[in-house]
């Protein structure tokens, strides 16, 4: 049976199955209302990883009967490869991090493009940031040609607009990590600050649903695995004493941090 992407009817269609009935829900495009509604419909939801199931994609024969089919027959033998299911609380912070992360991004896309312009005219403005208060100043009187100009004046109108709402995103960022402990106490380790935390704070969500340090490493791809053939991979033949990579060792002792402090992260 086809139901719509719409609420009211998947409430109808799922009081239909009874009390308590265990639903099987792929993590695809816009599956936050779907969860809502049938969690408050009192349904137990299971949200398939996509990875687990990836290879649905590869069969001859796929069409969305199938799917859900071999999506319950997983759950019933309990192989279902299972995502965690954010509270909405996590979700609309994971929304503002994420959110803050793209403009961010649009940013430093709009600022290359800027340099792109004063490559292409041969112009080097000899400042440590071009974009700050004397950078914008010697970029307003650099020698550009009538089209160059008017796009430097463009990109630098679009960054000053992206600054704004970087600027706004900041503050009910800062009010939901208010207090929060997981949230300071991340940023006690070196080179970890109060972006970076949050995006730590928003990605894990609830670190009480890691049994310990050590799920929460293999979580966050921190974990080597062993190969069952062949000689052991070169990490393995390291020398005593000598350390992992800084980048990697930054991130472990991350994971160890968040894994120690109790209650939702």
């Amino acid at each position: 049976m086809r139901i719509g992407n719409d609420p009211v009817a998947l409430g109808l269609e799922i009081a239909k199955a009874g009390p308590d009935p265990d639903v099987v829900l792929e993590a695809t495009y816009g599956w936050y209302w779907a969860v809502d509604v049938l969690t408050a419909a009192g349904a137990r939801v299971h949200l398939a990883h996509p990875l687990g199931v990836k290879g649905f994609a590869y069969r001859r024969v796929k069409y969305d009967a199938r799917d859900a089919a071999d999506l319950a027959d997983l759950l019933r033998m309990g192989r279902l490869p299972e995502a965690y299911v954010a509270p909405p609380a996590v979700r609309e912070l994971r929304e503002l991090v994420r959110h803050r992360a793209k403009l961010v991004a649009w940013r430093s896309g709009l600022k290359a493009s800027v340099h792109a312009v004063l490559a292409k005219q041969g112009v080097h403005i000899a400042v440590s940031d071009l974009f700050g208060v004397g950078g914008r100043e010697l970029l307003a009187r650099a020698p550009l040609d009538g089209a160059y100009r008017g796009r430097v004046s463009s990109l630098c109108r679009l960054i000053d607009a992206v600054d704004f709402e970087i600027d706004a995103i900041a503050g009910p960022i800062r009010a939901r990590l208010c207090g929060h402990g997981g949230y300071t106490a991340i940023q006690a380790i070196p080179g970890i600050g109060p972006v970076l935390a949050a995006v730590f704070v928003a990605e894990i969500g609830e670190v009480d649903r890691f049994p310990g340090p050590a799920q929460l490493a293999s979580w966050a791809g921190q974990v080597k695995t062993l190969p069952l053939t062949g000689p052991a991979p070169s990490w393995m033949t390291w020398r005593a004493g000598r350390r992992p990579a800084p980048r990697r060792a930054g991130r472990w002792q991350t994971v160890r941090m968040v894994g120690w402090v109790a209650g939702p992260v």
